[in-house]
């Protein structure tokens, strides 16, 4: 009987503790839109493509083990810890109030710096580091034209939605833009220039053996030169299959 009073006593308390307890919801991923507006659940969808990104940068990390595309993915974090100091040193609230909600600042816009940063980003690795797709000139230009378009597209949709379901004011989202813009230029700048030569350093290390780090620097392109090299091991391997058969 005593127990069974203790454990009521316990489940009372923690009740009236939770009653107590404020909850928010984590503004990160929180994307609101007017209820029954078809275009405002669209663009919400869409406002949510740093976090797709953000999920390809993991995958990426985990099964390629590549420096650049860590480089790269440190660039991102930087980028956001760039665009957390600005918000929070100029401290410019957002354009619709949202109390309860969502109460964090608006200047720079943080998904415009973030799919600008990316944007940019990746058209410099296209005309700097992206050649010899293939031996047809048509199908490279092509392929750069799709990559670039694709990246473009992506970041003026997300911008027009954070402008859409007022989260941003235009010049919140045309700051973010531009800290976006030549973030990148100065960090694919640092890449290019002092990273990319320490790399064959670090994949000598014994850290970097163990964690299967490797530097594709050298190669042209690593979908291309990953393509052919699988497609002559795979061949080989079948011809060798078909002689142990034979004997």
């Amino acid at each position: 009987m005593a127990t069974y009073d203790s454990d009521e006593n316990f489940i009372s308390k923690t009740i009236l503790e939770n009653d107590r307890t404020e909850w928010v919801p984590l503004s990160l991923t929180l994307v609101e839109y007017p209820k029954g507006d078809l275009l405002g659940k669209v663009f919400a969808l869409i406002s949510l493509a740093p976090f797709g990104i953000g999920a390809g940068f993991v995958t990426l990390i985990l099964f390629r083990r590549d420096l650049h595309t860590i480089t790269f993915f440190l660039g991102t974090l930087f980028s956001e810890a760039l665009n957390y100091t600005l918000k929070h040193t100029i401290c410019e609230a957002r354009p619709m109030h949202r109390p309860e909600e969502y109460n964090e600042y608006g200047m720079p816009s943080s998904h415009a710096q973030f799919m600008w940063f990316f944007a940019t980003y990746v058209i410099y690795f296209v005309f700097i580091r992206l050649y010899h797709l293939n031996n047809n000139t048509i199908i490279e230009n092509v392929s750069k034209l799709l990559i670039i378009s694709t990246c473009l597209i992506a970041a003026i949709l997300v911008c027009i939605s954070r402008i859409y379901l007022q989260y941003h004011t235009i010049t919140q989202v045309l700051a973010g833009i531009i800290v976006g813009i030549l973030f990148a230029t100065v960090w694919f700048a640092l890449t290019y220039l002092v990273f990319t030569p320490l790399f064959p350093q670090i994949v000598a290390w014994k850290i970097s053996e163990f964690l299967l780090l490797r530097d594709t620097t050298l190669i042209p392109n690593v979908l291309w030169f990953e393509y052919t090299n699988t497609r002559q091991e795979v061949r080989a391997r079948s011809r060798k299959l078909v002689s142990m058969k034979s004997q």
